[in-house]
């Protein structure tokens, strides 16, 4: 080939190259501040990213993200934020109750959506469900916990007491134990409530259940949630079954039914405010968004069912 002819190919395509380059740098871009890999957070981001689609903002064609997360380790919280926002994002989606509160004392410059967060008004973030506060508005994870605790009543009609382990360093669980109090008290339950300060703490606090809990409840807690496969071994071996917020840890053995909302649909809630925002809306106008009746779903393992004796209901959808 001649030189000249292979020198106009290789800077044609390279101006190409460029203008592709550059037509991905101006497309919006999104930021997710995540506090680490599990799998409901997993869940709500795909549908945080399927809602952006469907509402026409495609990744890689129409909008771009940028994802970071700290292993569940709140001390890289700050540093995760400000590179973050360094970028420049349109908005910025950020998961967990820890990773939202730092954010929202921090940012006031960019458009901030939360998710995966049981009730943002007991943990200060906002001052009602009605209204966004701020630079912030989100979709809340808050499950129907008196409609789970008449669900595992079908199940476990004898029961009496719901065991529930909370961080003491996470101001969610506080929220989900108050809560978890209110329900029980209206289907006549009573509540076992034992405190983690670690989570290498959890097998030794565990015992405190034994003789006292007719089953455990495992909510959206990101500090105990990772913990679910210790929490399972230690119940198991006291003969506690396990209850999930999330359908994954009874599809793994771990729970012996799950009864939460589907946090692909929590993802979805969220994604519809981002789209409004690239779409011109104010946060002003965007109140937060919390799970309806049909966001939930629940599960329940057959194995562990049988090694029971429960019988399944109906409504539930059965995990082999």
């Amino acid at each position: 080939m001649n030189k000249k002819i292979f020198a106009v190919i290789v800077a044609v395509f390279g101006i190409a190259g460029v203008t592709c380059f550059n037509k991905n740098a101006d497309l919006p871009l999104v930021t997710v501040a995540n506090y680490g890999p599990h799998a409901s957070l997993e869940a709500s981001l795909r549908g945080f990213k399927a809602e952006l689609a469907d509402q026409g903002f495609v990744e890689g064609k129409t909008v771009k993200y940028e994802l970071a997360d700290v292993g569940f380790d709140p001390t890289l919280i700050p540093q995760m934020i400000a590179k973050l926002a360094a970028s420049k994002p349109r908005v910025m989606l950020v998961k967990t109750t820890p990773v939202t509160q730092f954010a929202k004392g921090k940012i006031r410059d960019i458009p901030l959506v939360f998710c995966d967060i049981t009730d943002p008004v007991a943990v200060g973030l906002l001052k009602d469900r009605e209204h966004s506060c701020g630079n912030l508005t989100g979709s809340s994870d808050q499950g129907d916990l008196e409609a789970f605790l008449n669900f595992v009543k079908t199940i476990l009609p004898s029961a009496k007491t719901v065991g529930l382990l909370y961080s003491t360093s996470e101001s969610n669980d506080a929220a989900l134990v108050k809560m978890m109090e209110d329900a029980a008290a209206k289907v006549g339950l009573s509540v076992v409530a034992v405190p983690v300060d670690q989570s290498r703490d959890i097998p030794m606090r565990m015992q405190e259940f034994r003789g006292k809990a007719d089953f455990i409840y495992v909510g959206t807690s990101g500090p105990i949630q990772p913990a679910l496969p210790t929490v399972a071994s230690e119940a198991q071996k006291m003969g506690i079954p396990v209850f999930n917020a999330e359908d994954q840890a009874v599809r793994d053995g771990l729970a012996l039914a799950s009864f939460g909302v589907n946090y692909e649909s929590v993802g979805r809630n969220a994604g519809k405010l981002v789209a409004k925002l690239l779409n011109g809306a104010s946060v002003q106008d965007l109140p937060p968004i919390f799970p309806k009746t049909e966001d939930h779903r629940c599960f329940v393992n057959k194995k562990s069912a049988e090694k029971f004796g429960i019988r399944i209901p109906e409504n539930a959808v059965v995990v082999e």
